[in-house]
């Protein structure tokens, strides 16, 4: 299994932490399913097919929150309260009011939910406890905070920070394209987009196509910064970074598609062989990462607040 997409942040090196004591911790926040009247449900649930919510393989640690949701558009939930409205109206001879139809809307809702699809959707986490990395496979940083929320509320001082770069990776980003020259160890790909600073925001997007120099340029010196960049490390795993420090659209490369491909395999030593491979190789990506863009700040003051 590989994460398609990094939600990055950083945690001291070691983090002295423990299967068992985070199992502890993570336990109250399991997963249940919806009842006839939740609209929602989220927790954590075992990433095998076990009772253990902490997976380990080689000190690493795999986590997977499950998000339950109701389906029940608010337009479905207008139509019907619309309905009943005009049947209270022709009760009591007159429209029902603010209050009135308020509740009546609360009472079509109560009526619906047990009726109602659901969908499940799974967040997974990877904690590297060893290199300091705590990284969330969403697309987005709203996706992420969900995750964190309970993690802060699970676990006592949990010691969280956001990742910050000497070098920005917008402004980074675009030194590469300017100088046409990537940093050591990458190798820049035909995506990108460059934004314009300036109040208009035009958007300038390459995909699949050849980035010439010499455009990129006069893009570049007409006001335009890169925030987001196709990018291969070490000829092994192709991404695409993004100017707040997001990598997306993660992919090993035939190499590594070859090294976990061993016939003879149940699907449990398949599984955590992709993973020990997935946790090393990009383990080893964003230190690279971290090193092309100046290294880690080290008068670091980005400690995520803890949930309320």
């Amino acid at each position: 299994m590989w994460f398609k997409n990094l939600q990055i942040y950083r945690l001291p090196a070691p983090w002295a932490i423990n299967a068992d004591e985070l199992e502890s911790h993570l336990a109250p926040q399991a997963f249940t399913a919806c009842s006839s009247l939740d609209m929602q449900s989220q927790g954590w649930v075992p990433p095998r097919n076990n009772e253990k919510l902490v997976h380990v393989v080689n000190r690493q640690l795999l986590l997977k929150l499950d998000t339950e949701k109701k389906l029940l558009p608010s337009t479905v939930i207008n139509q019907v309260t619309k309905a009943r409205a005009v049947e209270l109206e022709e009760q009591q001879g007159f429209p029902p009011g603010r209050k009135q139809t308020k509740e009546l809307k609360e009472q079509v809702t109560d009526e619906l939910l047990p009726r109602a699809f659901s969908v499940v959707r799974s967040t997974w986490v990877w904690i590297d406890p060893v290199n300091g990395w705590l990284l969330v496979d969403a697309g987005s940083p709203s996706k992420a905070e969900e995750v964190l929320k309970l993690l802060f509320k699970a676990i006592p001082k949990f010691p969280l920070e956001t990742l910050r770069t000497v070098m920005s990776p917008g402004a980074a980003m675009t030194d590469w394209l300017v100088s046409d020259e990537a940093p050591n160890g990458f190798t820049v790909d035909q995506d990108t987009e460059l934004r314009s600073t300036a109040e208009s925001k035009a958007t300038v997007r390459y995909v699949r196509h050849a980035l010439e120099a010499e455009d990129i340029r006069r893009h570049i010196e007409a006001g335009k910064q890169c925030t987001r960049l196709a990018l291969t490390w070490a000829d092994k795993v192709s991404f695409v970074l993004t100017e707040n420090l997001s990598v997306k659209r993660i992919a090993p490369l035939d190499v590594l598609k070859e090294d976990s491909e061993i016939a003879g395999k149940n699907d449990d030593e398949r599984f955590d062989g992709d993973f020990m491979l997935m946790s090393g190789e990009l383990a080893k990506l964003l230190a690279a990462l971290v090193d092309a863009l100046g290294g880690q700040l080290k008068e670091n003051d980005g400690t995520l607040a803890q949930a309320a």
